[in-house]
Order: structure tokens, then sequence, then C-alpha cells
């Protein structure tokens, strides 16, 4: 009797679970060890996998932490499309581009943001080609096209991003010693002036 393979639904289904179980490790050893200290030997021996099915799966240490990164970022992605306002909508495309930039500011500021933790651990090359840079730099078009404060909406996007880069918010408080008020009033001057509105503080 010859006994039937498995369906394609059913390899769908184990590989789902099987990645799964790969990121649950990682973000259990992430939060025990910092995301700096996880290496991927040590993923897949708290998931009892080879590496090799690990590097399978994931490409490379980058691959990995971006796919942590991808499922830390979601409640942040949900309140910036569709929660409440100023966030949300509700309010003024210049609002909501100034609450976006100061929500990443706190979120780059606060020690227990497990995306920030994150992000900071993958390389700048992968980290502008990910699917939370491309969702970012999507919203960010739709809201100065929104706006209307004129230019080329898509080009002005990269340019907000550019300032918004964590890697040099860091460097600006740490090395600097630029205060994270000085930097949220930077964010809201760029807002206004690519939206051609007066933004304030209070939009935060």
């Amino acid at each position: 009797m010859t006994v039937p393979s498995p369906g394609p639904a059913t390899e769908r289904a184990d590989a789902a679970r099987n990645r799964a179980r790969l990121l649950e490790a990682a973000a259990r050893l992430v939060a025990e060890r910092g995301a700096g200290q996880v290496t991927m030997q040590a993923v897949a021996e708290a998931a009892g996998v080879g590496k090799g099915t690990l590097f399978r799966r994931f490409g490379d240490r980058d691959g990995l932490l971006l796919a942590l990164l991808d499922e830390a970022e979601e409640a942040f992605q949900e309140a910036y499309t569709s929660g409440p306002p100023p966030l949300g909508p509700g309010v003024s495309a210049a609002d909501r581009l100034a609450a976006f930039g100061c929500a990443l500011l706190d979120r780059a500021t606060c020690t227990t943001d497990r995306g920030m933790a994150l992000v900071r651990h993958v390389d700048c090359e992968r980290r502008s080609a990910s699917r939370i840079h491309h969702a970012f730099h999507g919203h960010v078009t739709a809201l100065l096209r929104e706006a209307g404060g004129g230019g080329d909406p898509e080009m002005l996007a990269f340019a907000l991003l550019a300032f918004a880069d964590i890697d040099l918010w860091d460097r600006l408080m740490r090395d600097r010693g630029i205060p994270a008020d000085r930097i949220r009033a930077t964010w809201l001057d760029l807002v206004g002036r690519m939206t051609g509105t007066e933004v304030g503080a209070p939009a935060c």
C-alpha cells in the first residue's frame, strides 16, 4: 500500500509552525540576552533544530532579526495606519506626520522598546531594504502628498526618513550631547516646511 505524501497545505502548515517555533526561540533569547548577544547557533539550539535549518529559513542573522522586527512592529504599524489620532487618521496630514516622527523618537529613547533594540543590530543597507522601511516610506509619502505642500512627495519622504534614522539620532544624542527635545523640534520644523503649515509640539 502506498502512503500518500503530504499535500502542499500540510507542508505549508508545518513550515509555518517551524517558523513560529524558531522566532519564538529567537525572541526569548533576545529578551534574555539582548539582540547583540544572540547568535544563530544559540537560536538553533534553543529551538531544537540544526543551524542549517535556521540559515535556510532566514538566510543569515540579519534576516532572522528582520523577521523578529516585522512581528515587533505590527502594533506600531497598526497605530499609525488605523489607530487613534494624532498618529492615526482623524487629524490633518501635517499633524499625523509630526506625530509619526515624535512617536519614533519616543521609541528611540525608550530602553524597553523591542523593535528599536532589534533595528539597531541590523545592517543599515538591509534595514533600508526591509518591509518596515518601505512601509514607513509609503506612509510618509502619502501624508506629504495629502498635505499638498509642493515638491516631490516621494523624494521628500526619503529626506524626512533620513533625518529619522536611528543611527543618526543615537550619534546626535550620545556623541554630540544633543537632547531629544531639540531633535523633536527639528522634526516638527521639517514637517512644517515641507507641508507649508505651522506644526506645533502638541501634535506629538
